[in-house]
Parts: structure tokens; C-alpha cells; sequence
């Protein structure tokens, strides 16, 4: 699970501070404020993992990848080729993960059960218009109170290898250089450094876990998929349903060879369709939904729901949009593995205002029952209302929440955490949070009285 994240100098942000990052984390604020650009920070770096260059320190992306970034001058702040851009992200790992390092006649181990990365990037020489080469200026993982990483040295006019504190026997072989060529991406140490240095492999253990990590990111966007009245599936299982949730019936129909995978607190175990379509409805969305294929054992299938008790079922295109759009919500926060980490952007778009307090209430399930760390970007105050009452229920601890309010001064964003008590209660509450409600009750109340004087007279 992701604990911590902070980047200086990306997009609006000139620094975001550390930012503590919950099994719920919940970003709102006003638009343009600087939210989506942290969900972006995130999927930046998987993407980048993800990419098959690797000479490229990021993959800033193309209409085929999760952002679409531009260039380096779109993405520093204040658009400051000399600026460079700063990232730090925190987890902790699924078990415990050792390393023992040999060299000089003695060996040392360390333990830990939480790991962090940190990057800082810039430009080449030839800046014009942002476009030159970005390169690595230093990059580090943090093992416990170790630090291992490389940082470019100019009077060397190379790479160096470094660690704090300097008790780890990283041993230089003998006639070997003394600089290592840049970093492979923006995080892994090159292949020449084994032949530069002694028993090293653990680094490319480091290496290794964030990449887990960054594969543990699922990520919907705002804008999904219309339904569809057919739906072909080849058989496969997805790793996961798309940026627009296009892939959301592949996943439900894939589910089904896994079989029963949810273990409910003593409750009979439930497949992901069936807790699909228990969520929807729990929600009062639908009565009954079901995928099955137009004919036995062919390829294309049809989504059939029943909006009331004893009502004609019809296909999902002939219901309320908001069905379709809460669908692939529901489905990720099942289908993923367990100790995935989700991105979702406004997941209550499009749906009523009952029913985005409700999402509170899968997500609160999905954490518990499955593990599943949620990161939202959001506009809806019912949601945030939801969690509020839950703290205060006992349903959910306020330390498993995250939640976050973005703002924008000029062109800069900032963020501020919202303090919650034990009851739920946010004792900070930023001025016009949700726009200014009291101000509205209280025009409304003069108006009325306005216009009661003036027909009395």
C-alpha cells in the first residue's frame, strides 16, 4: 500500500509537502485546483515503468497511455526550464523484505517492512521551447534508515554511486571507473553497476519492488464508457478494465472461472458479479443484473437488469445512464487483487446524490474485505458526508481516511489536510468548501421576507 507522496516543481504544484496517503485518501477542492495532477503524478510513473524505452527518464505519455503529458515545458511549474521536477512516493511492502551485502571480509543485513523512491529530474543543455532531453539528477531508494542511490557529479562529468549512511560495504572493483553511466527510467540502477561494484544485487532488488508497486495501480477515469446493447468477449481475463471502463463486462465474464473469491466476515463466499450486482442493489439503482450470452456457448453477450420487483428485465441501455457508470466503480473495487491500489477520478459522476453517499460505503468494504487502498479526486459532498458519518458510526477509524482539500491561489495549488476528530467532525473546515450554503439559506430567507413586506403592503 502507498503511504506517502510529495513532488516539487509538476504542473501547478510548486510543492505539494508530504502528503499521507490512506487506505481511503480522498482529494476535493474547486476545478483546476490542482487534484487531478496528483492522481497524474502517480500514473506518470507507472507509465513509465510500463514503457519499453529504457532510455526514456519519463514517459510523458500519447493518446494511447493513461496522460497525455506533452512535453517537459508543459509539465514544469511556472513552465521553468532550469526548474526541475521532484518526486518522492512511500509503501509498504506485502512482507518483509531482507538484503545482506558481502564485501571486504564482512557482510551486513538489513530488514525492512517499508521502502520509499525519490527522483530529481531536469533538462539537458538544449532547453529550447522544453525540448530537450530530460535527464536524472538523482535518484534514491530509502530501505529502513538506509539510502541507496546515484547522483550526477559534474567535476567527475558522470554518475556516482552513493549510500547513507556509509556502512554498507559497497566495494568498487578494482580498475573499474569510477562513474556508472545515467539511470535506466528515472529509477533503476544500470546493468554496468555489477560489473563496477561487489555483490550489488540487491539493488536491483529495490528496483524490483517499485515496479510491484507501480503494477498494483489500477486507474478509472471521469469519463467511461456509453453501455452497449452486445458485448463480444475472446475468453481472456484483463488485467484490468480500461482507462474508461471499457473492458468492465471482460472482467465480470473472466471472474466467473475464478469462481467465489470474497470472503464477507463468516458470510458465504460471493463472486465478483454476484457482489456487483448485490452493490447495485443495496444502492437502489437496479433489482437484478445479469451478463449471459445471446446463445449457449457463443461469443457475444448482453447485460440484462430488472429495475423493480415483478418488472420486465431490459438491457442496460435502457435504464438510467448512472447504472453504466457506477458498473465499471464496482467492479474494479472487486476485481482487482488484493492490495491494489486504485485511481479513480469523480467516480459518483452521473449518479444521484443517494447513491454517491453509497459509494462511501463500497469503498469502506472494498478496504476492509478485500485490502483494496482507494485514491479519489472528487466534487461530491455527499460522499465526503458518508465517510463523516461512518467515522463517527465506529465504522470506519479516522486513521484509515486521507482526506484532502486543493485549492489555487493565482497559479499555484495548495493543499490542505482536513483534521477529522473521532466523531467525524472537520475541525478545519476550509471557507466555501462545498460554496457558501449558509450564505444561500440566508438570501433566501431575506427574499422571502423581501417579498412577504412587499405583498403585505
Amino acid at each position: 500500500m502507498l503511504t506517502e507522496l510529495s513532488f516539487q516543481n509538476f504542473k501547478s504544484w510548486r510543492d505539494t509537502g508530504a502528503i499521507r496517503l490512506a487506505p481511503i485518501t480522498a482529494l476535493f477542492g474547486t476545478n483546476s485546483s490542482g487534484k487531478t495532477s496528483i492522481l497524474q503524478m502517480l500514473l506518470l510513473l507507472k507509465q513509465t515503468a510500463e514503457s519499453s524505452d529504457r532510455s526514456q527518464v519519463l514517459n510523458l505519455g500519447d493518446e494511447r497511455s493513461f496522460v497525455d503529458l506533452g512535453t517537459f515545458h508543459d509539465i514544469i511549474f511556472d513552465n521553468d526550464p532550469r526548474a526541475s521536477l521532484q518526486a518522492r512516493v512511500g509503501w509498504r511492502l506485502p512482507r518483509p523484505l531482507t538484503i545482506t551485502v558481502v564485501g571486504s571480509g564482512t557482510a551486513e543485513t538489513a530488514m525492512a517492512v517499508g521502502m520509499e523512491f525519490s527522483t530529481s529530474i531536469g533538462l539537458g543543455s538544449s532547453t529550447e521551447a522544453g525540448l530537450g532531453r530530460m535527464t536524472v539528477d538523482e535518484m534514491a531508494y530509502g530501505f529502513g534508515p538506509l539510502q541507496f542511490g546515484m547522483k550526477f557529479d559534474e567535476s567527475e562529468a558522470g554518475y556516482l554511486l552513493f549510500e547513507i549512511p556509509e556502512k554498507f560495504p559497497l566495494t568498487r572493483r578494482p580498475g573499474a571507473p569510477s562513474t556508472l553511466p545515467p539511470p535506466v527510467k528515472c529509477y533503476g540502477f544500470p546493468d554496468q553497476i555489477k560489473a563496477h561494484y561487489d555483490v550489488v544485487g540487491f539493488l536491483s532488488d529495490f528496483e524490483l519492488e517499485f515496479e510491484k508497486q507501480l503494477d498494483r495501480l489500477f486507474y478509472l477515469g471521469p469519463l467511461r464508457e456509453y453501455p452497449k446493447r452486445q458485448y463480444s468477449w475472446g475468453g481472456t481475463r484483463p488485467a484490468d478494465m480500461g482507462p474508461r471502463g471499457e473492458g468492465v463486462v471482460d472482467a465480470l465474464l473472466a471472474s466467473r472461472e475464478v469462481g467465489p473469491m470474497l470472503n464477507r466476515r463468516g458470510r458465504k463466499q460471493a463472486t465478483v458479479e454476484e457482489r456487483v450486482a448485490e452493490w447495485l442493489q443495496q444502492l437502489g439503482l437496479i433489482d437484478s443484473f445479469e451478463v449471459r450470452p445471446i446463445t449457449k456457448g457463443g461469443r457475444l453477450f448482453q447485460v440484462w437488469v430488472r429495475r423493480h420487483p415483478g418488472t420486465p428485465e431490459v438491457l442496460i441501455t435502457d435504464v438510467g445512464f448512472g447504472v453504466s457508470q457506477i458498473l465499471p466503480v464496482l467492479t474494479l473495487c472487486y476485481y482487482a487483487p488484493e492490495g491494489s491500489t486504485l485511481l479513480l477520478e469523480q467516480p459518483e459522476i452521473h449518479l444521484h446524490p443517494s447513491v454517491q453517499a453509497g459509494l462511501a460505503d463500497v469503498m469502506i468494504d472494498a478496504i476492509k474485505t478485500r485490502k483494496i487502498q482507494i485514491i479519489l479526486e472528487s466534487h461530491s459532498e455527499h460522499l465526503l458526508r458518508r465517510l463523516q458519518r461512518r467515522i463517527a458510526e465506529e465504522a470506519l477509524d479516522p486513521e484509515q481516511a486521507a482526506l484532502y482539500f486543493c485549492s489555487a491561489a493565482g497559479a499555484e495549488s495548495t493543499l490542505t489536510p482536513l483534521e477529522l476528530d473521532a466523531f467525524g467532525n472537520i475541525e478545519n473546515w476550509p471557507k466555501d468548501f462545498f460554496g457558501d450554503e449558509f450564505g444561500k439559506i440566508a438570501a433566501m430567507s431575506q427574499a422571502a421576507l423581501r417579498r412577504k413586506k412587499k405583498e403585505s403592503e
